[in-house]
């Protein structure tokens, strides 16, 4: 392992372990909300991709079930590629914090 000692070791792994849960914890608190079709669709999701609520306005039920329904997938969609950037930064900070090198 050049350079680390296990003691080293084992306080960069209790560390990373200590990050994990801090991690899981705000996956659980992290709330996203996404709108598509100027607002017809909205999603509220949380840090696990959970859909938490969804909204559609009455206005966007025309009997175009179709696009109904492709609206909902875009919010679906925008929900969780918005989870995944809160996400990526939260981890990209913690990871930096490990002192590896080369993170």
């Amino acid at each position: 392992m050049g350079g680390f000692n296990s003691r080293q070791l084992q306080e960069m792994l209790q560390q990373a372990q200590k990050q994990a849960q801090e991690l899981q914890h705000k996956m659980q608190q992290t709330i996203v909300e996404a709108s598509v079709g100027g607002g017809s669709v909205t999603i509220k999701m949380n840090g696990q991709k959970q859909v938490l609520e969804t909204r559609i306005d009455p206005a966007a039920i025309t009997g175009d079930v179709e696009m109904l329904q492709d609206l909902i997938t875009a919010a679906v969609n925008e929900a969780g590629r918005k989870v995944d950037a809160a996400m990526q930064s939260t981890v990209g900070g913690m990871l930096g914090g490990l002192g590896i090198p080369g993170v």
